[in-house]
């Protein structure tokens, strides 16, 4: 995370410590999620905005090259294919800032992970 904030509690918080620009895909990203998502709360885990439906639905970061997504790896393997175009991991992919994000595949990947989550037994709080 490069913004001066060490310890958001909201993510209004999270996206307000970037630069404008950086503020302004992050909040499409935000709405991406919240509009695939609508049942989903918002949350600060990780140190990231994190949104959770029946446990961790998907977490995003802003980093110095990059906005990190965080769909779990299942959310990843789903995705492999259209992923391939990004760096990434078991569990995320790195959407670079120099490129528009890929927002209709962001919205695919959290509408899969809706699924998922809604599958399985309620967790506990």
């Amino acid at each position: 995370m490069t913004s001066d904030i060490s310890k958001p509690a909201t993510i209004d918080e999270y996206i307000a410590a970037f630069p404008k620009l950086i503020q302004d895909m992050l909040e499409g990203l935000r709405a991406t999620i919240k509009k695939a998502a609508p049942d989903a709360k918002e949350a600060i885990k990780y140190q990231m905005p994190t949104f959770t439906l029946n446990g961790n639905l998907i977490h995003f970061a802003a980093f110095k090259n990059h906005i990190g997504l965080y769909p779990t790896p299942s959310g990843i393997a789903a995705f492999e294919n259209e992923l391939s175009l990004y760096k990434g991991a078991k569990g995320s992919v790195q959407f670079p800032l120099d490129k528009p994000l890929p927002l209709d595949l962001v919205s695919r990947i959290v509408e899969y992970r809706v699924q998922q989550n809604r599958e399985q037994p309620k967790k506990i709080k």
